[in-house]
């Protein structure tokens, strides 16, 4: 298996910012890329800030927070990401965004460096088909918001290896993440199942068959739910739910 030290992460927002808190307080150097210095440091303060929350709570000491804070590195050229042994791309949920990124990654890329997507619906095949190592490329779906949701989705691509497999498991692992493997199909697991029940909530609530507070209770204490289906959408946002 490839031992992995530096992580790159592709995208500053809220999935890119998430993973590299995670990734870094599980004690890995990140490099941290977006399109703008602006950007990358405003998520960079964002991590802080959460990581600040997390102290506050008793959930971390403040000496984890300071080491963890100090292995975040921004990285404001695309080929910086290059020098990481697994570089995580987290941009927007858009297919031909996230191969374009790949294909300007690819040139700067060291021979054994690991690729993974965040996609939480898109093919991890034809992803990796715009790289020069499918085997070499897999899914890391972390879960919203990262820091405090406990699953990664593991998703193979038909050309995935099984080292960076079984590296891609380890690495979930060592972050305290535990990790449900899902194959390569449309939405994967959580989104495939997850997506049509808010979707249906949002039909039930549109027919009259309950109101907002009524459809919310009804699944949290009907179905043990945490939160209500509506306030979950809300929570994740509708532009990605559609997008979803």
């Amino acid at each position: 298996m490839v031992g992995i030290k530096k992580v790159g992460i592709i995208g500053a927002g809220q999935m890119g910012t998430g993973i590299a808190h995670v990734v870094a307080l599980g004690g890995y150097d990140v490099l941290l890329h977006d399109v703008s210095q602006e950007r990358i440091d405003q998520g960079i303060a964002l991590i802080e800030k959460n990581m600040t929350r997390q102290v506050a709570r008793g959930l971390i000491e403040h000496t984890a927070m300071e080491a963890a804070v100090a292995r975040i590195k921004p990285a404001a050229e695309l080929q910086t990401i290059g020098g990481a042994d697994l570089a995580i791309e987290a941009a927007t949920e858009n297919e031909e965004t996230k191969k374009t990124i790949f294909k300007a990654l690819q040139p700067h890329l060291g021979a054994d460096t690991l690729l993974a997507s965040n996609t939480s619906s898109i093919s991890i095949t034809r992803l990796a088909s715009a790289t020069d190592r499918p085997g070499k490329f897999i899914g890391l779906h972390f879960m919203n918001p990262a820091p405090v949701m406990k699953l990664v989705e593991i998703i193979r691509g038909i050309a995935t290896d099984a080292d960076t497999y079984e590296t891609a498991v380890s690495f979930a692992q060592s972050l305290g993440k535990t990790t449900s493997n899902a194959e390569d199909f449309p939405a994967f697991i959580v989104n495939r199942v997850l997506v049509p029940m808010i979707n249906e909530a949002i039909y039930t609530l549109y027919e009259g068959v309950g109101t907002v507070d009524a459809i919310d209770t009804a699944l949290r204490l009907g179905a043990n739910h945490p939160m209500g289906p509506l306030e979950l959408g809300d929570f994740i946002g509708l532009d990605t739910c559609c997008r979803s």
